[in-house]
């Protein structure tokens, strides 16, 4: 399996340590950077690593920063990535039966080594799940517009407010 990674300054060596780890496990590791402390932007390496799942040069991607929060925003703004941003591996499973989830993005200084490299293998280890419900659901993901875009109005929750007084949606 081919995997891209990516990440900012503040994780690097957790990273390097998952890309020895990955490549132990006979995966090909597309690594992003940043490859020193030196101070960086985690968007460029959040970018790049979601940027290469979707143009299929790697199955999927793990990105990495302080908390995860802001390089998981910035890769799911490259048009068909869907990050996940997890801290348990029930999350990371979740993503991929569910959202099918191709890039997960951990903080690296908020979470345990132990349990990120749990989180990968689970992640990676799980099948998405397809129904045409949850197929739709990921073609409207993929398919949604800049922010720029979008004009809102009062009504734009109608339909999804009425299938919830319906009872349409369920745990």
């Amino acid at each position: 399996m081919k995997i891209a990674i990516g990440c900012d300054h503040i994780v690097t060596d957790i990273k390097m340590n998952i890309v020895t780890y990955l490549k132990n496990l006979g995966h090909e590791v597309i690594d992003h950077g940043t490859y020193d402390f030196h101070r960086t932007h985690y968007p460029i390496y959040g970018t790049l690593a979601a940027q290469s799942v979707v143009n299929k040069e790697a199955d999927y991607g793990i990105v990495l920063c302080g908390t995860g929060v802001g390089i998981s925003v910035s890769a799911n703004k490259v048009p068909g990535a869907r990050v996940a941003l997890v801290r348990d591996a029930t999350s990371a499973r979740l993503a991929r039966t569910e959202y099918d989830c191709n890039v997960i993005a951990v903080g690296g200084k908020v979470t345990g080594y132990d349990l990120i490299i749990n989180i990968i293998e689970t992640f990676l280890s799980t099948e998405y799940e397809a129904t045409p419900e949850k197929d739709k659901l990921i073609e409207e993901m993929n398919n949604t517009l800049k922010a720029e875009d979008v004009h809102y109005d009062n009504d734009m929750f109608k339909s999804y407010l009425t299938k919830w007084d319906n009872g349409e949606y369920t745990d």
